[in-house]
């Protein structure tokens, strides 16, 4: 019997259309990403999904979005101000051990909180992996859900984020770990 197409939804945050692809039989996201300026028509989001999880990618997408799922629901929650409704929303990708070490770290870093890459690397359980840690938030396939945004530099810049620094600030603020005139402080770093 072939596998049922992945299910999906998107739902608008922070100003930007996020899309995210579960696996109907389990209910467990396997990609997350933003469009944007950067991405337009998720198409990187697919891509790398492709690569990551070519088996996965081969199921294609549902027809029409599930808007009704439990996913849709938390992520609109969150949109709507509810920053813990996305906590609880299961998610899986091909990692490396240290990797989901990093990853399980990045879920565990609340929303309105933020910690720099060195910190992550601590909370991975290796404090001397800081580039390994950031490397780890820049292959992260489900943006927002594993909240690689909630990392900063440690002098307090933003540092990279694959949908954009700007995205990235707008989440923060979100959040309420930046304030708008933090923002516009980074903006001039």
């Amino acid at each position: 019997m072939t596998p049922a197409p992945l299910s999906h939804t998107t739902v608008v945050i922070a100003g930007s259309p996020f899309r995210a692809i579960w696996t109907p039989e389990d209910g467990v996201v396997r990609a997350g990403g933003f469009d944007t300026e950067f991405d337009p028509g998720h198409r990187l989001l697919r891509d790398r999904l492709a690569v990551g999880s070519p088996e996965l990618a081969s199921r294609g997408l549902a027809p029409r979005p599930d808007d009704e799922h439990p996913i849709a629901e938390a992520l609109r929650a969150y949109a709507a101000g509810r920053l813990d409704a996305i906590d609880g929303i299961p998610a899986s990708q091909p990692e490396t051990e240290f990797r989901g070490d990093v990853r399980r770290a990045l879920r565990g870093v609340a929303a309105g909180e933020h910690v720099t890459y060195t910190g992550l690397a601590e909370r991975a359980g290796r404090p001397d992996a800081v580039r390994a840690a950031a490397s780890a938030c820049a292959t992260n396939l489900i943006a927002l859900i594993v909240p690689c945004h909630r990392i900063l530099r440690r002098d307090g810049g933003a540092g990279g984020y694959l949908f954009g620094v700007e995205l990235k600030r707008r989440l923060l603020q979100h959040e309420g770990a930046l304030t708008p005139s933090a923002a516009r402080a980074q903006r001039r770093r």
